[in-house]
């Protein structure tokens, strides 16, 4: 019991402090989620929430909120999801309130407005830099590239939801095509070729059919 509340502190703890990032929205959080939950806790692996994202994005609600609640429920069960939905939503509670209540004495001033001007831009490098740390983990081969390439086109026309799901059809169809391309040409090729790899085989040596 008292391992488990352990647990629901560090969750709760460690999405509390990336909680204040959201200045630049849910995308900006990415590579701090990451950063925490796979370098530092080594909750899970970078291929695991690469897939957290994803599912983050495909459902409503806000990315970096479904994140946190998806990685607390792997960790925690729904005690976990419930402590790291708190955790990251509380300090962008606090900042909203603070904010709302002080809006009205800096929102004409200019070095605020000058503040907030880099910050949004700052916000930009921090997006990229999440894109490029989920492509290291996302894209594998030609095929994923391409997708990658098609998403992006898509995505100027499209709901990102139907970007997903399309994506994931194309994801079905491709595994199940090259499923039938091995199964068509594989064993031929191994017939046209039985003895290649006979020098690595231990029964050549041990003097196997003399």
């Amino acid at each position: 019991m008292k391992k488990q509340w352990k647990v629901l502190i560090q969750l709760f703890w460690t999405f509390f402090k990336i909680g204040p990032s959201t200045f630049g929205g849910g995308y900006a959080m990415i590579p701090l989620i990451e950063e925490e939950v796979v370098q530092k806790k080594k909750w899970l692996k970078s291929e695991e929430i690469t897939d957290v994202f994803a599912l983050s994005q495909s459902v409503p609600g806000a990315v970096a909120i479904n994140s946190a609640t998806f990685v607390g429920q792997r960790i925690g069960g729904i005690k976990g999801a419930i402590a790291a939905m708190l955790g990251i939503s509380f300090p962008t509670f606090l900042i909203v309130l603070i904010l709302g209540a002080l809006y009205l004495f800096i929102y004409d001033n200019p070095k605020i407005e000058a503040a907030f001007l880099a910050i949004r831009a700052s916000v930009v490098a921090i997006i990229v830099y999440a894109a490029i740390r989920t492509i290291k983990s996302a894209i594998i081969d030609k095929t994923t590239i391409v997708f990658m390439i098609a998403g992006v086109f898509a995505l100027f026309y499209i709901h990102p939801l139907f970007a997903i799901l399309l994506g994931a059809i194309a994801g079905i169809i491709s595994r199940n095509m090259k499923r039938k391309l091995i199964n068509k040409f594989g064993p031929e090729e191994k017939k046209e070729n039985p003895n290649e790899d006979y020098k690595n085989n231990h029964d050549y040596y041990m003097g196997t059919g003399i």
